[in-house]
């Protein structure tokens, strides 16, 4: 590996990293802080629903616009978070199968699902993880479809590179300029 090809490297790396980090605060910590996490004062607001498609249907259905618009963001914002992870993980592992990346991903929501429901930090939804795994599947796609067009890992690297290159200044005014409180 030459010396353009680890900067490269370790530069997707740390985008990758301020990415998680991305995704922590705002799947965890949007709501809470690290400190009321764990605090004894903090008041638990603790919502499951198990039954699929149950939360978009209400959204479909409902005749509310402040719900339409929530239900708006909600539905695209879970969908769009995970698009990143789904990218990186065909990016950065040699098992390229679309169906054992797609595992890793659902079971990365379920994860956060079970520790938002154990928090009692928002809503733990199956909802959720459907749409975080679309929001995968795209993001593995997307990569797939790049190495069908480019024919040339390097170049799907280069193009993912200058992706993430623009991207960062978004995940960085994200992280530290908005306080996400939703």
């Amino acid at each position: 590996m030459n010396k353009r090809e680890r900067i490269t490297t370790i530069f997707l790396y740390s985008v990758f990293i301020c990415y998680i980090v991305f995704l922590m605060k705002l799947l965890i910590l949007s709501r809470v802080s690290f400190l009321e996490i764990f605090s004894n004062q903090r008041t638990f607001h603790r919502s499951i629903n198990l039954i699929p498609f149950n939360s978009i249907g209400e959204y479909i259905f409902s005749s509310s616009m402040t719900i339409k618009n929530f239900a708006f963001s909600n539905v695209v914002g879970n969908i769009l978070i995970f698009i990143p992870l789904g990218t990186y993980l065909l990016l950065f592992k040699e098992n390229k199968r679309v169906t054992t990346n797609l595992l890793i991903i659902f079971f990365v929501s379920l994860s956060v699902e079970i520790i938002q429901g154990l928090l009692g930090i928002g809503a733990s939804d199956i909802d959720d993880i459907i749409l975080n795994g679309l929001g995968g599947l795209i993001g593995i796609l997307g990569y797939k479809l790049l190495a069908f067009l480019l024919r040339d890992e390097k170049k799907v690297r280069t193009v993912i590179t200058l992706l993430s290159a623009l991207g960062l200044p978004v995940i960085f005014y994200l992280l530290f300029m908005i306080r996400l409180r939703l």
